[in-house]
């Protein structure tokens, strides 16, 4: 049976051409994927040099880097004489079904591509979304990276972050510090709020203007409660903040302002046996 094979036929009909071919497709596929390494890099390099943030510079190469080297693999495969029409077809209806099934990763590709375009918020910045809080470390395709001021790092879905509240606490460039002194009812009252007025205006961290606000905003049950409010510049938040709240504590010590804290008394009665 072997011998009615023409071995040179053999080689010449099939091995040969379909050699050619796989070298053909390799060779499409390893430059196609250089030339879409290095148009990726110019593309990246052309919106590095714009205004669009770094996070939506990385997201739209991702992007690109997809579409192209979808071509070439269709390139490759079309040396193979793989009917591509088909494949093309094949690929359409999968990646419905595929879309059908992955309805909350879309979610968070489109909430991600719509984070990166609007940008509500920007890498380092300090923000409050989808139920947690951190500085914005990177932003993917379908989810976000946050860093917590105790160094834990948070993966959160962008489907979660945009389809909800966004609270950016680095977006403004000044902010305001709300704080509640309460002092005993038999203290100075003006003397307290002296005091408050005069560890503001020594602080350079404060501003000017706007004017700090100091006032007794309520009357409770055990003291009577001053609002401080000065502003800030927003790197500076905290500190003051911490530092503001000891000098008040040291110095309301040194003028005898008593500062309230909860008390319980308890009476012994003593009964006869």
């Amino acid at each position: 049976m072997f011998e009615d094979i023409d071995v040179s036929q053999l080689i010449d009909t099939y091995v040969i051409p379909w050699g050619i071919n796989i070298v053909m497709a390799l060779l499409v596929f390893i430059i196609g994927k250089m030339v879409v390494k290095v148009l990726v890099n110019v593309f990246g390099k052309i919106l590095s040099k714009s205004k669009y943030d770094d996070m939506l510079v990385d997201f739209l190469k991702s992007i690109v880097s997809a579409v192209l080297m979808l071509f070439v693999i269709v390139a490759a495969l079309d040396q193979l004489n793989v009917d591509t029409t088909s494949l093309v077809a094949i690929l359409g209806a999968a990646g419905l079904a595929i879309g059908l099934s992955l309805q909350d990763s879309l979610k968070n590709f489109a909430s991600g591509v719509m984070l990166l375009v609007f940008r509500p918020f920007k890498q380092g910045d300090f923000v409050e979304a989808g139920g947690t809080a951190g500085t914005v470390k990177s932003i993917s395709i379908f989810n976000s990276i946050f860093t917590t001021p105790d160094n834990k790092e948070i993966i959160v879905p962008n489907g979660k972050i945009y389809g909800d509240n966004i609270v950016n606490f680095s977006a403004k460039p000044t902010r305001r510090v709300d704080m509640i002194v309460g002092i005993a009812y038999d203290s100075d009252l003006l003397k307290a709020k002296s005091i408050l007025e005069e560890l503001c205006a020594a602080d350079e961290r404060i501003l000017k203007d706007p004017a700090p606000t100091i006032a007794v905003a309520e009357l409770a049950d055990s003291s009577v409660n001053f609002v401080v409010r000065p502003w800030v510049n927003t790197p500076d938040f905290w500190a003051v903040k911490f530092d503001f709240t000891e000098k008040v504590k040291l110095r309301f010590d040194q003028e005898g302002i008593g500062i309230p804290f909860p008390q319980m008394d308890v009476h012994v009665h003593k009964t006869a046996d």
